[in-house]
């Protein structure tokens, strides 16, 4: 009998109870026999399939990416294959998805993978069946090898090695041009996936305008056809085409030099094109009125001068009869500045204009004076009514006139009809006329004689006095007043 000590037991009971904790483990935690043997914790379905797809017996399932259990048996059947899968029960599996054999690998290592439809039904349960149509299996290796190789053979090995060698050369050398292409798209897309949402929105947006695209088609089609045209006509004329962009030179420089001229002015020439043809487009009906009545204008001409046609050309002239009726009708003045404050016709200077409007305001209707007034202008914006100025005529205010009569009123201040007539006030009045400036005396020699002399003005005149016959000259004589004789009827009297 052997004699085994006390510590020598205990340490065989302790190696015992390891060894049958560590054999449980791999038994019931790695080995899975509860499970693989038992059956516990498991739950078997069946999946039928049109093939093997290369599924064999203990290759996993997974779904969502988890591994939900593994094939347990793969049998043919007349229809195709089945496969009996053990699941694990703590997961549930829609009953509605789809069971597809994917590859892990190029060399194989297939596997089953469940896709669920959509959400909300009931999980597998023990004894389910997937029919064949909810099941995918991936294309068969070898059918697929032999048409990468059949297309391969297809390509001309000459071409092929062509298309390497060109390919060598396009990208020698530009490893890191290669390298950060590849580094901002990969830098682009993850911008591209920060703002997903706006672009998402872009690619809806862009239906419309690809829409708006596919109705204009005509249109592009018959604009790229004249421009078919027009480019063939040109390499037609290629010659002459050359010979203008040659010496076309000079034209352009002539044409440059001219717009350097007409520079500074040019601004405004075209601010007052644009208000003319802002006018133009306002007053179409006007426009076309005028071009209708331009004929009959030149026919009345014309017809002026078709009295004198036969006479000779320094005597031949219009035919007009004038017919003069002078005041008749009467100015009018109603509308305009008081008498008080117009001008002489004799004066020469300019001052500015007086601010407001004015023309004639008396009633539009009115027969006896200015028929045809500004106040009667047809506003071409609001047919039927007429008014003497473009503001009125846009607005809904009615033209009120100042006077009935000849006699001139005025509204200075606008206070009963908002269509007032600018108030200058007095005139101021005209200077004084310069003061009279006398000719300084001056000392001529005259005619003992006679008394006769010439002025300073050039003029010749005779004071009697003077003369010899007319007397003794004393210095008393002299102090007084002198007594003037008649003068001969030729000359003037001198001034006194």
């Amino acid at each position: 009998m052997l004699n085994v000590t006390r510590r020598t037991w205990l340490q065989l009971g302790v190696l015992a109870v390891v060894a049958v904790v560590s054999g449980s483990l791999i038994l019931f935690r790695y080995a899975q026999v509860q499970a693989n043997v038992f059956g516990v914790g498991r739950y078997t379905v069946t999946v039928d399939l049109p093939a093997s797809g290369g599924l064999y017996p203990t290759a996993n399932v997974s779904y969502r990416g988890t591994d939900v259990g593994q094939v347990t048996d793969v049998q043919v059947t007349d229809t195709g294959v089945r496969a009996v899968l053990s699941l694990k029960s703590d997961v549930q599996v829609p009953s509605n998805s789809e069971a597809e054999v994917h590859s892990r690998s190029a060399i194989g290592e297939q596997y089953l993978d469940f896709v669920p439809k959509s959400d909300g039904s009931r999980p597998l349960k023990d004894g389910d069946v997937i029919a064949t149509a909810d099941t995918r299996i991936p294309p068969d290796i070898a059918t697929l090898l032999d048409a990468a190789n059949t297309a391969i053979t297809a390509i001309p090995p000459d071409n092929l090695k062509t298309v390497v060698d060109e390919g060598n050369t396009a990208v020698a050398g530009l490893g890191p041009d290669l390298s950060r292409l590849v580094n901002g798209s990969t830098k682009l897309a993850i911008d591209a996936g920060k703002t997903i949402d706006p672009l998402a929105k872009l690619i809806d947006d862009a239906g419309p305008v690809l829409n708006s695209q596919i109705q204009s088609a005509d249109s592009i089609s018959t604009w790229a056809d004249r421009l078919a045209d027009i480019t063939a006509q040109l390499r037609t004329e290629r010659e002459a085409v050359s010979r203008l962009v040659v010496g076309g030179s000079g034209g352009f420089d002539e044409g440059r030099q001219l717009l350097d001229r007409v520079g500074p002015a040019l601004p405004i020439v075209l601010a007052n094109l644009v208000s003319l043809g802002q006018i133009a487009v306002s007053y179409p009906a006007a426009l076309e009125q005028t071009l209708v009545m331009v004929p009959q204008g030149v026919a009345t001409v014309g017809g002026a001068l078709l009295a004198d046609r036969d006479a000779p050309l320094p005597y031949r002239g219009a035919y007009i009869s004038f017919n003069l009726n002078v005041n008749l009708p009467q100015p009018c003045t109603t509308g305009y500045i008081p008498a008080s404050q117009r001008r002489s016709p004799s004066d020469v200077d300019y001052p500015d204009l007086p601010a407001g409007d004015l023309y004639c305001r008396i009633p539009q209707d009115a027969q006896h004076n200015s028929v045809r007034g500004v106040r009667n202008t047809p506003c071409l914006t609001r047919p039927g009514k007429r008014a003497p100025t473009a503001a009125l005529c846009e607005s809904d205010q009615q033209y009120v006139p100042l006077n009935d009569g000849n006699n001139w009123k005025g509204d200075p201040n606008a206070t009963f009809t908002g269509q007032g007539v600018p108030d200058l006030g007095p005139l101021p009045s005209a200077p004084p006329p310069p003061p009279e400036v006398k000719p300084p005396p001056a000392v001529v020699q005259y005619d003992p004689a006679t008394g006769a002399y010439v002025g300073p003005d050039g003029r010749r005149y005779t004071q009697s006095n003077l003369a010899a016959e007319g007397g003794p000259k004393t210095w008393q004589d002299m102090l007084t007043a002198p007594s003037t004789g008649p003068s001969p009827a030729n000359d003037p009297q001198p001034p006194g």
